[in-house]
């Protein structure tokens, strides 16, 4: 306690929800027994309180619930319902007074419905919301990724390989920036903060064309499959093909080529960045080389099927200076 400007106590609590229930009756003893075997200190439901009244000529049962993540409202209104019925009555209606979190109306919404395998993320408005903030999905960071994983899981030929491996160059990029916008403009770091902005901008850029390629490398693969289907019609079968094959391997290949750049840029981080993170950058790392490995791999089986024996050697070449 200070000695002359005293103390300022702040309390903090769980969002409460003042909940009411009214029944078809103008018996308020009927609403007074049934907040006794709701209300936790009578025996009832933890997290609630409860008393009955006399309200516009209904019995409510007038109710504040006080953590709705553990008690949520739609348990406590079927057991309302539940004891209203043992004396012969009904529920007419329930009210909200104040303001609810969106949280309790999702769960009391899937609980109700029965919905399986419900997420939050799958309301259209909580997408929009995400998409137009531009932050991660409704639903936790699951919700975010969770489509493209299944996508791949999916048994179709795309999305395969290629655009997993764009996307852990991506990933690797993501987490690579993530370090060093958290160390530039830090004391301890201001002498590198030239070489960070430089490492955030070309992060960032790598980082978009790295999530660009996710679906062109999809793309990519439909157009060889487009010209196989093409040549059979065609005199000039080969060439068909092989420029297919050309441009499906030129997508694996820049992937590799921006990966490896993800790489340099993570150990350049390394000794300019704050050491506690050094383990977010281990993982960008990994992703990187596991983002050129993936698209070393779909670059090799596209040049096993080209007729182009030059631009074959050429590629591996190329491919091969990536590897090392």
């Amino acid at each position: 306690m200070h000695p002359s400007a005293g103390a300022t106590v702040v309390g903090a609590r769980k969002f409460l929800i003042a909940y009411n229930v009214f029944l078809n009756t103008a018996d308020v003893e009927i609403a007074k027994k049934i907040a006794k075997v709701v209300r936790f200190s009578s025996g009832g439901m933890r997290y609630v309180k409860g008393a009955g009244f006399l309200v516009r000529g209904l019995a409510q049962v007038s109710m504040n619930l006080t953590d709705f993540e553990q008690t949520p409202i739609h348990r406590v209104f079927e057991v309302v319902k539940r004891e209203a019925a043992r004396y012969g009555v009904v529920v007419v209606s329930s009210e909200i007074v104040g303001l609810i979190p969106k949280k309790a109306l999702e769960s009391a919404a899937e609980w109700f419905l029965q919905v399986e395998n419900f997420d939050s993320s799958l309301i259209l408005e909580n997408r929009l919301a995400a998409v137009m903030g531009g932050k991660m999905a409704v639903g936790g960071l699951r919700a975010g990724v969770e489509p493209f994983v299944e996508q791949l899981a999916a048994p179709t030929a795309t999305p395969g390989g290629g655009s997993a491996a764009a996307a852990s160059g991506a990933m690797a990029a993501g987490l690579a920036t993530m370090v060093a916008s958290m160390s530039r403009g830090k004391k301890a770091y201001v002498q590198h903060e030239r070489e960070l902005s430089g490492a955030i901008a070309r992060l960032s850029q790598l980082r978009e064309e790295l999530k660009a390629a996710i679906d062109a490398d999809a793309e990519s693969y439909n157009a060889v499959m487009k010209a196989y289907r093409q040549a059979k019609d065609s005199t000039g079968a080969d060439g068909i093909i092989d420029a297919a094959l050309k441009q499906a391997t030129g997508v694996p290949l820049g992937v590799a080529e921006r990966a490896k750049e993800v790489v340099g840029l993570v150990e350049q981080l390394k000794p300019i960045t704050n050491p506690n993170m050094k383990s977010d950058l281990t993982t960008a790392t990994a992703l990187a080389r596991a983002a050129i490995q993936g698209a070393l791999a779909n670059v090799e089986i596209n040049l096993e099927s080209l007729k182009d024996s030059a631009f074959t050697a050429e590629t591996r070449k190329k491919a091969a200076a990536l590897a090392n």
